[in-house]
C-alpha cells in the first residue's frame, strides 16, 4: 500500500499490539476529517488503508476530504468491504460460479483449490422454508421436512460448498434469517487481519443487509456480480454520497414500539427523498434507542430509499455486543479502536456536518400499521377504520388491481362502490364450523421477519399480550392463518424460558419454521375452505405482518390488503379477525362472560416487558444456539456430500448447472475487437428495469425456460419460481428479457420477450433469436433509452444479456451499478451522445451495425464510432464507451470480472 498521507500508525490494546491507518493523524493536516458524517470516516478509512496508486488513487483521498456536502455526487471511488453476506436464492449461483471457477483453473493446469472467497463470506440460508403447516406443534418439523424435499438440489451443493472453500461459511437452513444472524452472531464491527485493525464493513446479496448498520456496520445490499467480485478481493465503485442526518430527541412514549418508530421514519424519509443516499442517525433521542430499536430502523433503508441508515457505535453498541455474548476482547477492542479513530458517538460532541436534516422527537411516535400496499404509508392505528373504508372503495372501485403498479401506486379515481358490495360476506364452511367472513377478514397474521423478531422488546410484548389474552378467554378467529417464524433460535429459547411461548401457541401462533417465510411471500397456501371463500365472493382481504415490505400480491395470492405492524399488534388482529375495526373503541372479543374485552386491556406495559427481558433473556442463549450453528440439524447432516475439491455435477438437475462463463477459456486473454456486422436484439425505451431483463417471478408455462423445464421431465407444478432456479443458467437465459411487460419496439403494439430476426423477418421468442443468430455467427447489440437497468442490482439482467450473444448495449443513459454489472460480464456498455438517442439519430433497430475504436488503444470513457447500415444508407454517429475505471477495463479485456480473477490466480 502507497500510504501516501502518511496515516500508519499503532494501537495497544491489552497486551496485544495493532496495525492501523490513523484518521486522527490525518485529521492533524485535514482538520475537515472531524466534521465529516461518521459513515463517511469508515469510507475514508478504508481509502486510505487500500491505497495503491492505481484502484485507490491519492487523488480518491483528496476528494473525500474536500468533500462538498450538497455537491451533487460525481466522484467515483472504489470501496473495499470486508466481507460478503449471501442468502440463498442469491448466493447459489455465485457458489455455482466459484465451483467452475475451480474446474476452469484445473484445466488451465492450476490447482483447483486455489479458488476461495479471498474476503470472508457467509451464506445464510433462509429464502426457501414455506409456511404449510401452521397452528399446531408439528408445524416447524413438517415445514423442514417439506424445505427438504422441495430444495434438496440446491442444499446438497451448497453442503458441498460448505466443505470445500476455505473462508466461506454456511449456516444450514431452520437456524435464522441472514441479517439476524449477522447481528446477533457473525458482524464483528472492528475487523482483525494479521496485525491491522479496521472498521467491519459488508456487502450482501439482500436489501435489507442495512439492518447491520444498527450496530455500527456499514454495509448495504448489491447484486450477484458485485457480491462476487467482492467475494474475489475486487472493490465495489461508488460514487461519495450526500449524507442526510436524522435528529432524533426524546423518548418513545408508553405503548409506542421500534415498529411504530420505523414506519414513521420511513413515511418522512421518503417523503424527504434519500434515494442513493446515506442517512446517518444522530442527537439526544440515541441513548434512549435499544441496540435492537436501532436495527429495526436501519433494517428498512431500502424502504425508505437510502443506501444505508447508519448508527456510529457507542456504549449501547458495546452493551449488545456483550449481551449477544461476544468474546471480551472484541469488545474491548471495539471501544479502543473507535475511539482512537474518532468512530466513537457522544452525547457531548459537536454535530456531523450533512448534505441535509430532518428531526423526529420520539415522544410524538404513536402506534402505527403501513398498508395497505406500501410500507411508507404509514396508518396511526387510531385511523385504520377510516383508513381502511377508503383503501377499500378504492380497491373495488378500480377491480382485480387495475390500473395499480406493482408498488402500490393509485390507479384511476375511484368510481361508487353499492353499499351492499361493501357489506357482502360469504359462509364458510369448515367441517362442522360454519361461519361468516367478508372484506377487510385478518386471513393472514405472520410474527415474521428480521425487522422485528431480532427484538425481544417486541417479541416479549407479544408473549405478554397473548398471556393476557388466553386469561381473559380470548381466540383468534377461524379464518386467520397464524404463525410464528423467529429469525433466530434464541427467540425461541427466551420466549420459552420466560413461559410465555405456551400463550403464544394458545393463540395460534406456533413456530413454524427459522427463516423470512410470510416477509418475502412464504406464507404458504390460506385453508382450502378460506381460499374458496375469498375467490368466490371476489373478497378484499388482509394480511397482519410484522415485516418490511407489503407491495400488492406480495404476501398471498388471494390477499390484496397487506399492513406491516408491531408483534403485539399482529396477535391483537389475529384475536380481532378484522382491519376495519377501531382497536381503541372496539372490543377485540368478549370474555367466557359476555364481558368485551379491549386492545388496552392486554397492552403490556414497558415495565412488565423489561423485566422479562431482564430475567429471561441472556448472553448464555446467544452463545448456546450460535456454538454449533453452522453444523445444522439431521436433515442437513444427511445430505449426500461429494468428496474432492470440484463439484460433481449431475447432467439430470436442473437446479444446479455447470455454467458455460469458462468453457474454453485461454489462458491468456485475446484482445479486444471492434464489432461488425451486428443486428439489434431489442430496440427499447426508457427507464427499462432489471425486472424487465431479468427473471425474478413465476415461470410462465409457455415460456422459453418452462418449455427447457418440461422437455427435462418437469412438471408445471413443480416449475418453482426464477429465483429458486438461479444456480441453472438454462432456465435464467430462457427468461432474460421474457417479463410480459417488455415493449420491444421491433414489434410494436406486442409485449413481451419477442424480437424480429431482422435477415428472415421472422417474428420468435427472444431466446430462440439469440440461439439463431448465434449459430449464425452474428453478434446482437440492445438499443435503449435513459435509465436503462434502474430497479434491483440483479446479477442475471448482466449475465444473461451476455449468454444472449450480446456484445454491446447502446443506451441514453445507464443505471450505475446495471452499468457496472454489464462491464462484469464483457458485455460493452456504450452511451449516446447528449442529446441524441436512437429515435433522434433515425434508427429503426433493422440496421447492421459495425462498432470500431475498441481494438485499438481502449480506454475508459472513450468515444467509439457506431455505423448503422439500413435500407437508406449509412448512418454514423459517435458514442462513449461506459468503461469507467481502469479496473473495469481490465475486466473487459479479459471477458468479465471472473475470468479477469481466475487467470490472475493461474498466473499466480
Amino acid at each position: 500500500m502507497t500510504d501516501s498521507f502518511g496515516t500508519k500508525s499503532q494501537l495497544k490494546v491489552g497486551s496485544a499490539t495493532y496495525d492501523l491507518f490513523s484518521l486522527g493523524k490525518l485529521a492533524k493536516t485535514h482538520p475537515a476529517v472531524n466534521r465529516l458524517p461518521f459513515s463517511l470516516k469508515v469510507l475514508l478509512e478504508n481509502l486510505l488503508r487500500h491505497e495503491d496508486g492505481r484502484v485507490v488513487k491519492r487523488e480518491h483521498v483528496e476528494k473525500m476530504l474536500a468533500w462538498d456536502p450538497k455537491a451533487t455526487p460525481d466522484v467515483e471511488i472504489s470501496f473495499h468491504p470486508a466481507r460478503v453476506l449471501l442468502q440463498d436464492f442469491t448466493g447459489v449461483p455465485a457458489v455455482v460460479d466459484l465451483a467452475a471457477m475451480r474446474e476452469a483453473l484445473a484445466s488451465m493446469g492450476g490447482n483447483p483449490d486455489k479458488i476461495n472467497p479471498r474476503n470472508p463470506a457467509d451464506l445464510v440460508i433462509d429464502h426457501s422454508v414455506q409456511i404449510d403447516s401452521f397452528a399446531t406443534s408439528a408445524a416447524f418439523k413438517e415445514n423442514a421436512e417439506l424445505e427438504f424435499e422441495r430444495n434438496r438440489e440446491r442444499y446438497a451443493f451448497l453442503r458441498w460448498g460448505q466443505s470445500a472453500f476455505k473462508g466461506f461459511g454456511v449456516v444450514p437452513p431452520d437456524i435464522g434469517i441472514c441479517h439476524q444472524v449477522n447481528l446477533e452472531f457473525l458482524a464483528h464491527v472492528t475487523f482483525r487481519q494479521g496485525s491491522t485493525v479496521y472498521p467491519d464493513t459488508l456487502v450482501g446479496t439482500d436489501s435489507h443487509t442495512t439492518m447491520i448498520n444498527g450496530l455500527g456496520v456499514v454495509g448495504w445490499g448489491v447484486g450477484g456480480i458485485e457480491a462476487e467480485a467482492a467475494l474475489l478481493g475486487q472493490p465495489i465503485t461508488m460514487l461519495i454520497p450526500q449524507v442526510v442526518g436524522f435528529k432524533l430527541s426524546g423518548k418513545l412514549p408508553a405503548g409506542a414500539t421500534a415498529t411504530d418508530l420505523v414506519l414513521t421514519v420511513t413515511q418522512m424519509l421518503r417523503k424527504k427523498g434519500v434515494v442513493g443516499k446515506f442517512v446517518e442517525f444522530y442527537g439526544s433521542g440515541l441513548k434512549n434507542l435499544s441496540l435492537p430499536d436501532r436495527a429495526t430502523i436501519a433494517n428498512m433503508a431500502p424502504e425508505y430509499g437510502a443506501t444505508i441508515g447508519f448508527f456510529p457505535v457507542d456504549e449501547e453498541s458495546l452493551n449488545y455486543l456483550r449481551f449477544t455474548g461476544r468474546p471480551d476482547d472484541l469488545v474491548a477492542l471495539t471501544e479502543a479502536y473507535a475511539k482512537e479513530q474518532g468512530l466513537w458517538r457522544r452525547d457531548d460532541a459537536e454535530d456531523p456536518i450533512f448534505s441535509d436534516t430532518l428531526e423526529l422527537d420520539l415522544s410524538t411516535v404513536v402506534p402505527s400499521l403501513a398498508g395497505p400496499k406500501r410500507p411508507q404509508d404509514r396508518v396511526p392505528l387510531k385511523d385504520m377504520k377510516s383508513g381502511y373504508e377508503k383503501s377499500l372503495v378504492e380497491m373495488l372501485s378500480a377491480g382485480k388491481s387495475k390500473g395499480e403498479d406493482e408498488e402500490g401506486g393509485k390507479g384511476k379515481a375511484a368510481a361508487a362502490v353499492p353499499p351492499e358490495r361493501l357489506a357482502q360476506t360469504v359462509t364458510v364452511k369448515n367441517g362442522r364450523q360454519s361461519y361468516q367472513m367478508g372484506h377487510g377478514a385478518v386471513v393472514i397474521a405472520s410474527i415474521t421477519s428480521c425487522t422485528n423478531t431480532s427484538n425481544p422488546a417486541v417479541l416479549v410484548g407479544a408473549g405478554i399480550l397473548a398471556k393476557k389474552a388466553v386469561e381473559r378467554g380470548l381466540n383468534p378467529k377461524p379464518w386467520v392463518k397464524t404463525s410464528l417464524a423467529p429469525g433466530s433460535r434464541v427467540v425461541s429459547e427466551y420466549l420459552r424460558d420466560a413461559g410465555l411461548l405456551p400463550y403464544l401457541e394458545a393463540v395460534g401462533f406456533h413456530i413454524v419454521g427459522y427463516g423470512c417465510t410470510t416477509c418475502i411471500g412464504n406464507s404458504g397456501p390460506l385453508t382450502e375452505p378460506v381460499a374458496n371463500a375469498v375467490t368466490e365472493g371476489d373478497l378484499v382481504v388482509a394480511a397482519v405482518l410484522s415485516g418490511n415490505r407489503n407491495f400488492e400480491g406480495r404476501i398471498n395470492p388471494h390477499v390484496r390488503m397487506n399492513y406491516l405492524a408491531s408483534p403485539p399488534l399482529v396477535v391483537a388482529y389475529a384475536l380481532a379477525g378484522e382491519v376495519g375495526m377501531d382497536l381503541d373503541n372496539e372490543p377485540l372479543g368478549n370474555d367466557p362472560n359476555g364481558r368485551p374485552v379491549f386492545l388496552k386491556d392486554i397492552w403490556p406495559t414497558n415495565e412488565e416487558i423489561q423485566e422479562v427481558i431482564r430475567t429471561s433473556v441472556k448472553p448464555e442463549q446467544f452463545r448456546s444456539q450460535y456454538a454449533n450453528a453452522m453444523d445444522g440439524d439431521a436433515l442437513w447432516q444427511q445430505l449426500p456430500v461429494g468428496k474432492g475439491s470440484t463439484f460433481q455435477w449431475d447432467d439430470a438437475s436442473t437446479y444446479v448447472r455447470k455454467p458455460p462463463f469458462f468453457d474454453n477459456l485461454p489462458k491468456e486473454p485475446k484482445a479486444t475487437q471492434d464489432i461488425h456486422g451486428a443486428h439489434v436484439m431489442a430496440l427499447l425505451g426508457d427507464s427499462v428495469t432489471t425486472d424487465h431483463i431479468s427473471p425474478a417471478g413465476n415461470i410462465a408455462k409457455t415460456s422459453p425456460a418452462a418449455k427447457y423445464l418440461m422437455a427435462n421431465g418437469v412438471e408445471p407444478k413443480d416449475f418453482n419460481s426464477y429465483g429458486a432456479r438461479r444456480g441453472n443458467h438454462e432456465v435464467m437465459v430462457r427468461g432474460t428479457f421474457a417479463n410480459i411487460r417488455l415493449k420491444n419496439l421491433l414489434v410494436p403494439g406486442v409485449e413481451g420477450g419477442v424480437t424480429v430476426h431482422i435477415p428472415t423477418r421472422e417474428r420468435m421468442s427472444i431466446y430462440d433469436a439469440s440461439m439463431k443468430y448465434q449459430a449464425e455467427g452474428t453478434p446482437l447489440v440492445v438499443l435503449a433509452g435513459a435509465e436503462y437497468g434502474t430497479g434491483s442490482s440483479r446479477d442475471w439482467a448482466a449475465k444473461g444479456t451476455m449468454l444472449l450473444g450480446v456484445k454491446a448495449v447502446i443506451a441514453k443513459s445507464f443505471e450505475r451499478i446495471h452499468r457496472s454489472n454489464l462491464v462484469g460480464m464483457g458485455v460493452l456498455p456504450l452511451q449516446f451522445e447528449a442529446g441524441q438517442d436512437a429515435q433522434s439519430l433515425g434508427l429503426t433497430g433493422h440496421e447492421k451495425f459495425d462498432i470500431t475504436g475498441v481494438a485499438q488503444d481502449l480506454a475508459p470513457q472513450k468515444k467509439l464510432t457506431v455505423k448503422a447500415t439500413g435500407e437508406s444508407g449509412t448512418k454514423e454517429f459517435t458514442v462513449v464507451c461506459r468503461i469507467d475505471t481502469p479496473n473495469e477495463l481490465d475486466y473487459y479485456r479479459h471477458g468479465g470480472i471472473l475470468q479477469y480473477v481466475l487467470r490472475q490466480l493461474a498466473k499466480g
